[in-house]
């Protein structure tokens, strides 16, 4: 059996020595985009149906059945209690299942197989190629995977990307000199990759591909290490996963995940964007076959809330006809019966250089989006302070983020944002405002549907307007996580301007990182302690989170509410660091680090104790409202978290905070 999940094709040796071809989606063989070696190796009798006799000579055998590759997903599952479907490893599979070589299986480490099952798979199995897919946090898991496979009297091709290896590529390869390295989104390198395995490519002809050596054509030779150019996948093509491991992620309470667009429209300075590729959107037409597919999956777990979350980093995308194609979109994945989730810009709400008849038109687009399935949408706010969001490269200001906010309220859209609070070259003023926007009470307002966008476009603009309609709630309550700290990723336009500034430290490839020291010390304190805090309740909340993610009625708005006694904990600590920061003198000391440190840990020392009752009560109120699976998952989560001492970090880092 070979082939994607829309075209399986199904090879069956007879006794006489001929074959019989099958296409399971009942399809005319001579519709299929066969790749080049197969048209020279496999003949078809009858090419204009979908199951005929045909002869496969010794070539197409072996190229059928070769390379056996294995795709791994690493995961510390301490750190992250449940399971999302691993759309990296899924859209790797399916563009090494387009080609027709060899077989493909996957391993997802989220799905209760450890390190060592994972080895014992490799050693057992004898994959010639071994994918893995590895992202912040699991450095660990990569560097004792790879000490175990290459120890190996026979070891597999080892190709290893994601997050974390486009970052700390020069450790890796120095490391370990047989491996390589996926610098973009996957798909491309690992078609080439088989290619080049039957000797039919180059290896320097791989695209994005990194790895040590002299390299000839399409790429930069860096001294011995020779990293080739990436490519960014067309998602305007085949984006798509294949779906092996959906079935058990949905049983272990997992999220689904899909994306149809890859890229992003803007290039904020703290996100690196050499492996990620300007925007490219898929049609909706591509989507109807793979929602399908995903329906009759979630139709045998009833109790999961027909939910997918659409990791676009840009939903809605540019050009004239963004909000068109979003509608479009929106509306295919109504149709096959699901809500969705995803995120994007600020500025697809509100634009500074657009007249009111745009505005209106978004609003109009944004109640579109909301009737054909929308249940929440994120956006990067990341601050409410100007010269910050300048710095940041958001190409957004703060009243601009203000207004955004006001009007998707107001329109009635789900929303959560991320927040940058504390970052290296941050003043002191501007952490006081960066305070001050997010406990502003008057950009969250009541939802409005039955009043026209003409009405609220003007109306979110109109400070009487807003006190009458606001209800009070701080921002903060709408921030995903509270307390984040800015993180200088290796090849950033931020980590540049911490370089210039004189602030920069080691390089931490591991962790694909730069540390760096904060222009004023008394705010790299408080981000130090609120980085142990973010981490102390970082498996707990994302247990909550997740569980939001696959409940619906009265069990998800619960679980939302236990997660906000979270954020407000965290800015009243946000407030207590400021307290403490004013009171210490601006030149360092060594004493006064330890006196600003020490009265730091007192407070969420204190703040962790308070916590702890009013979490208990809230994960006894969650409990009452949960199906037992998620009340076991919660309170075990609970019980660790309840029963934890000391300040330790995980570095389950996210560089966009999402």
């Amino acid at each position: 059996m070979t082939g994607t999940l829309d075209r399986r094709l199904v090879l069956i040796e007879r006794l006489d020595g001929r074959w019989a071809v099958a296409d399971l989606a009942g399809l005319p063989h001579a519709e299929r985009d066969w790749p080049d070696w197969a048209r020279e190796h496999i003949v078809l009798d009858d090419p204009f149906s979908p199951v005929s006799l045909a002869r496969l000579d010794e070539q197409a055998v072996h190229r059928l059945s070769r390379p056996r590759v294995l795709l791994a997903a690493l995961y510390h599952p301490e750190f992250f209690p449940l399971p999302r479907f691993p759309l990296g490893i899924s859209d790797v599979a399916r563009a090494a299942r387009s080609k027709l070589l060899g077989t493909v299986s996957l391993l997802d480490m989220q799905l209760g197989a450890t390190l060592p099952d994972l080895v014992a798979k490799v050693s057992s199995d004898r994959p010639d190629i071994l994918g893995v897919s590895v992202t912040f946090g699991q450095h660990d898991l990569l560097m004792e995977l790879l000490d175990t496979v290459y120890a190996l009297a026979d070891p597999p091709t080892v190709i290893a990307g994601g997050s974390l290896t486009v970052r700390n590529e020069g450790l890796l390869l120095k490391s370990f000199p047989q491996l390589l390295i996926a610098r973009g989104g996957g798909e491309p390198t690992i078609e080439a990759l088989l290619q080049h395995w039957h000797g039919d490519l180059d290896k320097n002809h791989i695209p994005a591909l990194g790895y040590n050596g002299a390299g000839r054509g399409g790429g930069l030779t860096l001294g011995r290490r020779r990293t080739a150019k990436p490519v960014a996948r067309d998602a305007s093509a085949d984006i798509l996963p294949e779906l092996d491991l959906l079935p058990v992620t949905l049983r272990q309470h997992g999220v689904a995940q899909l994306e149809t667009s890859r890229g992003c429209t803007n290039y904020c300075s703290f996100c690196p964007r050499g492996h990620k590729g300007i925007w490219s959107g898929s049609e909706a037409k591509q989507l109807p076959w793979i929602l399908g597919e995903m329906s009759e999956v979630f139709d045998r777990h009833p109790n999961t809330a027909r939910v997918l979350y659409l990791v676009d980093e840009e939903f809605i995308g540019r050009d004239e006809g963004a909000a068109p194609r979003a509608l479009e979109v929106s509306q295919v994945v109504h149709d096959a019966g699901f809500q969705w989730e995803s995120s994007c810009r600020i500025d697809q709400v509100v634009r500074d250089d657009r007249d009111m008849a745009w505005h209106e038109e978004r609003a109009d687009m944004w109640r579109g989006l909301l009737d054909r399935g929308l249940r929440r949408m994120l956006f990067g706010v990341e601050s409410g302070v100007d010269s910050i969001l300048d710095r940041f490269n958001k190409e957004t200001t703060g009243d601009q983020n203000a207004l955004a906010i006001r009007t998707l309220s107001a329109l009635g859209v789900p929303t959560r944002f991320t927040y940058i609070t504390f970052d290296h070259l941050m003043t002191l003023e501007e952490l006081k405002a960066t305070y001050a926007f997010q406990g502003r009470t008057d950009l969250l307002l009541r939802p409005q549907p039955d009043l026209p966008v003409h009405d609220i476009v003007r109306g979110v603009r109109d400070e009487e307007f807003v006190a009458e309609h606001g209800y009070g709630r701080p921002l903060h309550t709408g921030i995903s996580y509270m307390l984040v700290s800015m993180e200088c990723l290796i090849g950033a336009a931020y980590t540049r301007q911490v370089e210039q500034a004189g602030l920069a430290g080691l390089s931490r490839p591991s962790m694909g990182r730069v540390d760096a020291e904060f222009a004023d010390w008394r705010i790299g304190v408080a981000s130090s302690w609120a980085q142990l805090w973010v981490d102390r309740n970082f498996p707990l909340d994302y247990t909550l989170k997740s569980q939001e993610k696959v409940l619906s009625g009265t069990p998800r708005r619960v679980v939302r509410e236990a997660r906000s006694v979270l954020k407000e904990s965290s800015y009243k600590i946000l407030g207590a660091m400021i307290d403490a920061i004013e009171v210490q003198p601006v030149t360092p000391s060594a004493a006064a680090r330890q006196t600003l440190s020490d009265r730091l840990e007192r407070v969420l020392d204190a703040e962790i104790s308070y916590l702890r009752a009013r979490m208990a009560d809230a994960v006894t109120e969650v409990a009452s409202v949960l199906p037992a699976d998620h009340r076991r998952t919660l309170q075990e989560q609970h019980d660790r978290w309840a029963s934890a001492t000391g300040w330790v970090l995980i570095n389950a880092a996210d560089p966009c905070g999402t």
